[in-house]
C-alpha cells in the first residue's frame, strides 16, 4: 500500500495548520527546480531535527489564506534542461533522500503534494550543500553552528522500537492487527468501550502513531508486543521465538519445533508454558524435603526467555530468539552480543540496548526492573543446587544455558568454579559475602564437606575470581567476595 493512498484528505488536513511550519510549505507556481532541490533538501533535514513522520511542499495554495487556488506546475511533464525533473532532482540530492510527488483533483483544481522523508544517517545535501528549514524560509544549513550539531545527533540516532512496521491503517484494522486487550489486562486495566480511548493509550505509549491523513501506523515496538501474528509485519516478521526440542543432548535428532508468530506480550506466557510441559518433572530432595519438581526451575526460565526477547539486537536481521531443549539442559540465544561483561551481569548497573521496549515490558509485568532478572535467574539455580547458568557470545549472539541437576560429584572444575564465583557475586550483591557453609548450603553438601569447599575456595581465589573479604579473619570466619569487589 503506497503511502500516498489518500492524498486529498492529507491535503485538507494539512491546509488545517494556521501556518507554514519547517516541515510545511505552500506554493502557488513556482517550479524553479534548483528551489524545488533545496527545498526538499531541507524539508529532508527539518523532518529528522522536528522529528516528524514526513515534510510536505505543496502547490496550487495560497501560502497567506491556505485557499486552493491550483497549479500550473506537473511534476511529470517538467524537466531541467533536457533530464525529466525527477530525474535530475535525484542526482542532485543524496542518496539517503526519499521523496514523491503525488498529482490531485481538489474542488476542480490542480494540486501538487510532494511528500519527504526524514533524512537519516547523514545530513541531507543539494548539490553536496546542506539546507535546512527556520520557520517559513529555506537556507543554507551553517556548518558548524548548534543547529548542525544537533541535526546530526539525531540523523544517527535511529531507534528500532518507532520505526514503522505497517503504516496506513484504518482504525478498525488496528484492533484486527493488534491483540490490544493484552495491553489493559496486564496492568490489571478494564479494556475502555470506547475506540478512541483505546487508540489514545496507543499513541500516548509510542505503540501507534497518527498519520497526517488520519490513518495510523503501527510501529516497531507495538508489532513486536502485540501483533495478532507477525506475519503481516515483514520488518519483524523473523523475530519470532522458535521452541526446538531434541532428542538426547546434541543437535542430531529434532523431536519437535514450534514457532510463537503472536507479540511478546501476547505469546510470552504461552511460551513458558509450552517449554514447561515439555521438561521432564522428578522427585527430588530440596532442603531436605522430598518433593516434585520440573527439571528446571519456571523462575529462570521466564526470566532467560524475557530477557532474551526484550535485549535482542534488532540490527541483526534474519534471527530471532531461539530456545533449544535438550535431555540434560536448555539453551536461549539471542541475536546480539551482551551490553555489560558478561562476569560482571549480576552487579554492574544494567543497560537496556531497547529502551522503550524494555519500559513498557517492565510495566506489562513481564520482565524485570533494574536487571534483577538475573539475580533470580542464579539464585533459582542455587536453591535447586542446579549447576550455575553458563553465559556464552557465538558470534553476534549472546547464549546462556541452564543444566540439569547434578550432584557435586559429576561436575566438572569449571562448573564448580563458576558456580562458587556466581554465588560469591549473588552474596556481594545482597550486602553479604559467601562462606563455606553457605558454598555448603548451595551446592547441598553436608558439613563433611567443608574440606571439599576450602579447596574450591583456594582454586577460584588461585584463578582470581574471589578473594578473602578480611585476610586477618579466622578460618571459621574468613568471608569471600568476588575479586573486582
Amino acid at each position: 500500500m503506497s503511502p500516498l493512498d489518500n492524498p486529498v484528505l492529507l491535503v485538507r488536513r494539512l491546509l488545517e495548520l494556521p501556518a507554514e511550519t519547517e516541515w510545511l510549505e505552500f506554493k502557488h507556481d513556482n517550479a524553479d527546480p534548483v528551489r524545488i532541490g533545496r527545498d526538499i533538501c531541507a524539508l529532508a533535514n527539518a523532518a529528522t531535527y522536528y522529528e516528524v513522520r514526513y515534510a510536505y511542499k505543496i502547490w496550487g495554495v495560497d501560502d497567506r489564506t491556505h485557499a486552493i487556488v491550483g497549479t500550473t506546475f506537473n511534476p511529470l511533464t517538467a524537466k531541467k534542461g533536457n533530464q525529466p525533473l525527477e530525474m535530475w532532482l535525484r542526482l542532485q540530492l543524496s542518496s539517503n533522500v526519499q521523496f514523491e510527488f503525488e498529482s490531485v483533483l481538489i474542488d476542480e483544481k490542480q494540486v501538487v503534494l510532494l511528500r519527504v522523508w526524514p533524512a537519516l544517517y547523514q545530513i541531507a545535501l543539494f548539490c553536496k550543500v546542506p539546507y535546512m528549514r527556520s520557520g517559513s524560509s529555506t537556507h543554507e544549513l551553517q556548518r558548524g553552528s548548534a543547529l548542525e550539531a544537533g541535526l546530526w545527533r539525531k540523523v544517527q540516532h535511529e531507534v528500532f522500537e518507532i520505526q514503522v512496521a505497517r503504516a496506513s491503517c484504518s482504525r478498525r484494522e488496528l484492533f484486527d492487527l493488534l491483540d490490544v486487550g493484552v495491553y489493559f489486562s496486564k496492568q490489571g486495566l478494564p479494556v475502555p468501550t470506547n475506540e478512541e480511548t483505546i487508540v489514545h493509550y496507543l499513541v500516548d505509549e509510542g505503540i501507534v502513531i497518527p498519520e497526517d491523513d488520519g490513518s495510523f501506523a503501527i510501529t516497531n515496538m507495538g508489532a513486536l508486543l502485540f501483533a495478532t501474528t507477525f506475519d503481516e509485519f515483514p520488518a519483524v516478521a523473523r523475530k519470532a521465538a522458535r521452541v526446538i526440542q531434541y532428542e538426547g543432548s546434541g543437535r542430531i535428532s529434532m523431536l519437535k519445533s514450534r514457532t510463537f508468530s503472536e507479540g511478546y506480550a501476547v505469546c510470552l506466557d504461552k511460551l513458558v508454558d509450552y517449554i514447561m510441559t515439555l521438561l521432564p518433572s522428578r522427585e527430588v530432595i530440596v532442603r531436605a524435603t522430598r518433593t516434585t519438581q520440573s527439571q528446571l526451575p519456571a523462575l529462570a526460565v521466564r526470566e532467560l526467555i524475557a530477557n532474551a526477547l526484550v535485549h535482542q539486537d534488532f540490527a541483526v536481521t534474519g534471527a530471532g530468539p531461539l530456545i533449544e531443549l535438550f535431555d540434560d539442559r536448555l539453551e536461549v540465544t539471542n541475536p546480539g552480543t551482551p551490553l555489560v561483561d558478561v562476569t560482571r551481569i549480576v552487579n554492574d548497573p544494567p543497560r537496556a540496548r531497547n529502551e522503550k521496549l524494555a519500559a513498557l515490558m517492565r510495566r506489562l509485568g513481564f520482565c524485570e526492573e533494574a536487571g534483577s532478572g538475573w539475580d533470580k535467574v542464579i539464585e533459582a539455580c542455587e536453591y535447586f543446587t542446579l549447576p550455575a547458568p553458563r553465559i556464552e557470545t557465538p558470534g553476534d549472539n549472546m547464549r546462556v544455558t541452564l543444566f540439569a541437576s547434578k550432584p557435586f560429584r559429576d561436575l566438572t572444575q569449571d562448573e564448580r568454579t563458576m558456580a562458587c564465583y556466581w554465588h560469591t557475586c549473588i552474596q556481594y550483591a545482597n550486602k553479604s559475602a559467601a562462606t563455606n557453609q553457605s558454598l555448603r548450603d548451595r551446592f547441598g553438601l553436608p558439613s563433611s564437606a567443608a574440606s571439599q569447599v576450602s579447596r574450591l575456595i583456594r582454586d577460584c581465589i588461585e584463578a582470581g575470581l574471589i578473594r578473602q573479604m578480611d585476610p586477618s579473619a579466622s578460618k571459621k570466619n574468613m568471608r569471600y567476595v568476588p575479586a573486582w569487589a
